[in-house]
């Protein structure tokens, strides 16, 4: 396993971090398995957060029942903007992963407008800045799924972590990577493997790791297979091959027609439909094994996919050439609605 700086945090982290989502699809014993066989394998990097229903709180039991707390580098998150808000969820984070202190602490995927909020005066910032001088947080950090709030948060000093999606087929971040590192801020990378529609996971993360300003990859796992299979594909960390480029480019052409990269140029709907979210949503549904949480969080969406009229407005702004209004009807049809 290799090891590295987590930007400026002071924090060595494994390259191949463990991501939390899927846990909500085992169980508590299952978890317990699955973080001793990650910690044996050298993982010492978990993510989780607030609104992945049970992942916090079996993840803290297993770290407790285990004795691996120590040996991992918690990294939780939630969509608190303000700082009574932030207070309240920080402090259900503390309870549910059974310890005092968090090392890296995140707001979860805010839009510009909320992280206006986040910054301003009675913020949710404040709170985790007091959380951070009193020992409780030890570093700060942001994810997000739009590159513009990826772009805004480099320009806040006090954020020294950012996630985003990137992997073989989602480049809308590669710039902006690269501006993290030299900024001296980590980069963690949120599906690697595209939230599953990427089949070979080995070459997924050959590709990500391969890429220096990448900090850590977290992809998620539920299986010891999986575990094993990711823990492979991160050991060589050498620029790709050409018979690799290659490969990844198959896999580009593959889902090229299919795949949405949550760039947002598709904006706005002319009838409000988030159009980014709908599809993200339809993946925790089709590829995570995550039906009712996926069903959950489209539930959350004001304009559901039925509403499209097919106006066909989206289309030409995505520069992907994507089928929108077939793929949103694909959408209606799998959520019912």
């Amino acid at each position: 396993m290799q090891y590295v700086s987590l930007g400026s945090t002071g924090l060595t982290v494994s390259r191949l971090g463990f991501g939390g989502i899927p846990i909500q699809r085992i169980d508590q014993p299952g978890t317990r398995a699955l973080l001793q066989a990650a910690s044996a394998a050298g993982v010492n990097y978990i993510d989780t957060a607030r609104a992945y229903t049970v992942s916090e709180e079996w993840i803290g039991q297993a770290l407790q029942e285990a004795g691996l707390r120590d040996k991992f580098i918690l990294a939780t998150k939630c969509r608190a903007v303000t700082k009574a808000d932030m207070e309240k969820e920080l402090a259900t984070s503390l309870k549910n992963l059974r310890t005092d202190h968090i090392e890296l602490y995140q707001f979860h995927n805010p839009s510009l407008d909320a992280l206006k909020t986040i910054l301003a005066p009675g913020g949710a910032m404040e709170a985790l800045l007091e959380a951070k001088a009193a020992g409780v947080v030890g570093h700060i950090g942001i994810t997000a799924h739009l590159a513009a709030v990826f772009e805004a948060a480099l320009d806040v000093p006090e954020i020294e972590t950012v996630m985003f999606p990137y992997n073989i087929v989602e480049q809308q971040g590669a710039e902006l990577i690269r501006r993290c590192a030299e900024l001296g801020k980590g980069f963690i990378d949120m599906k690697p493997l595209a939230g599953g529609a990427i089949e070979d996971g080995h070459l997924a993360l050959r590709y990500v790791l391969s890429n220096p300003g990448v900090t850590v990859a977290i992809p998620g796992m539920a299986e010891i297979e999986e575990l094993n299979a990711n823990v492979k594909g991160a050991e060589n960390t050498a620029p790709l091959t050409a018979d690799e480029q290659a490969a990844c480019q198959k896999v580009r052409d593959a889902l090229g027609t299919q795949f949405c990269r949550r760039c947002n140029y598709c904006a706005p709907c002319t009838v409000g439909i988030q159009i980014p979210s709908v599809f993200l949503f339809q993946g925790y549904l089709n590829r995570y094994g995550l039906q009712n949480w996926g069903r959950e969080r489209y539930a959350t969406l004001q304009t559901k996919a039925s509403a499209c009229i097919g106006c066909g407005a989206c289309e030409p702004r995505c520069p992907y050439n994507l089928p929108i209004r077939e793929m949103m009807k694909k959408a209606a049809q799998d959520f019912g609605e």
